[in-house]
C-alpha cells in the first residue's frame, strides 16, 4: 500500500499476523487493519494454538499476535493500541482527551464485560456438553450487560467509529450465530441495535464480516466435543 507525504508517495512495511480464522479477537484485530488501510498476511500459528512451538514465539500463546519488524506484540487490544500511534492516519481515538478516554472506556466493557460473558459458552456448544440452566444464566448475564452497554450510548456523546467499537459487531455475529443452536434468550436494547446497524454499515466492519460470518458457522454446525482451537483467544 502506497501513501502519499511531503517526500513524496512511500510504502508502508507488510505486516504479518498470528490468527487463525474462527477467533473472535483476530476477526477484531482485522477489521482495525482493515480501519487504518493497512496490508497484512495472516499466517497460522507455528505449530497450532497453544503449541510449545508458538510459545517459544509468543510466551503467552496468545492469538492474535503481529510481527512488525522487529517488534512481535500479542493481545488484540496492545495490538489496536499500537497500530494507532505507530500508523496515525486515519485515526481512530478522537483528538480530544474526555472522548479518547470514552472510547476506550467502550472498548474494555467489550472485552472485559459483555464478551466473557459470552465466552464461557463456547465450551458447551457440542449437545453432550448442553446445560440449559448455564445458558439460561449467561444469557441473562449477557442480557444485563447489554443493557449497560445501551445506558452507556445513551449518556455519551456519539463517537465517530473508532478502536473501542471493533469487538462488538464480532461478538454481536456470535449471539447470533449460538441463539437457535442453545436456545440463548439475549435481549437487545434499542439503542444497542441502532449502535449495532450503525457500526456493522462502516465498510471494514462490513467487509470482515462478509467473511467471518461463513467461518464462524461453519464452526458451530460443526459442534465439535471441545471448542476448535483457538475459538476462544
Amino acid at each position: 500500500m502506497e501513501r502519499g507525504g511531503a517526500a513524496g508517495v512511500f510504502r508502508l512495511p507488510m505486516l504479518t499476523v498470528y490468527a487463525i480464522p474462527p477467533s473472535l479477537y483476530c476477526a477484531k484485530l482485522r477489521i482495525v487493519l482493515r480501519a487504518k488501510g493497512l496490508e497484512w498476511r495472516e499466517i497460522p500459528p507455528p505449530g497450532g494454538y497453544g503449541s510449545d512451538t508458538y510459545k517459544a514465539l509468543v510466551p503467552t500463546g496468545n492469538l492474535p499476535a503481529l510481527a512488525d519488524g522487529d517488534l512481535l506484540i500479542a493481545d488484540s487490544e496492545a495490538i489496536a493500541e499500537y497500530l494507532e500511534e505507530r500508523y496515525r492516519e486515519p485515526p481512530l481515538l478522537p483528538p480530544d482527551t474526555a472522548l479518547r478516554a470514552k472510547m476506550r472506556e467502550r472498548g474494555r466493557f467489550h472485552d472485559t464485560r459483555l464478551e466473557p460473558a459470552l465466552r464461557t459458552l463456547f465450551a458447551t456448544i457440542a449437545p453432550q456438553r448442553r446445560d440449559p440452566a448455564f445458558t439460561a444464566r449467561q444469557s441473562a448475564e449477557m442480557t444485563t450487560r447489554l443493557q449497560q452497554l445501551a445506558r452507556m450510548l445513551e449518556r455519551d456523546p456519539e463517537l465517530a467509529f473508532g478502536l473501542g467499537d471493533c469487538g462488538f459487531p464480532i461478538t454481536f455475529a456470535w449471539i447470533d450465530a449460538l441463539r437457535p443452536v442453545l436456545g440463548l434468550d439475549v435481549s437487545f436494547p434499542d439503542s444497542v441495535r441502532t449502535y449495532r446497524a450503525r457500526i456493522e454499515a462502516h465498510p471494514p466492519v462490513a467487509a470482515e464480516l462478509a467473511s467471518y460470518r461463513s467461518v464462524l458457522d461453519a464452526w458451530v454446525a460443526r459442534t465439535v466435543g471441545a471448542p476448535e482451537e483457538g475459538a476462544d483467544t
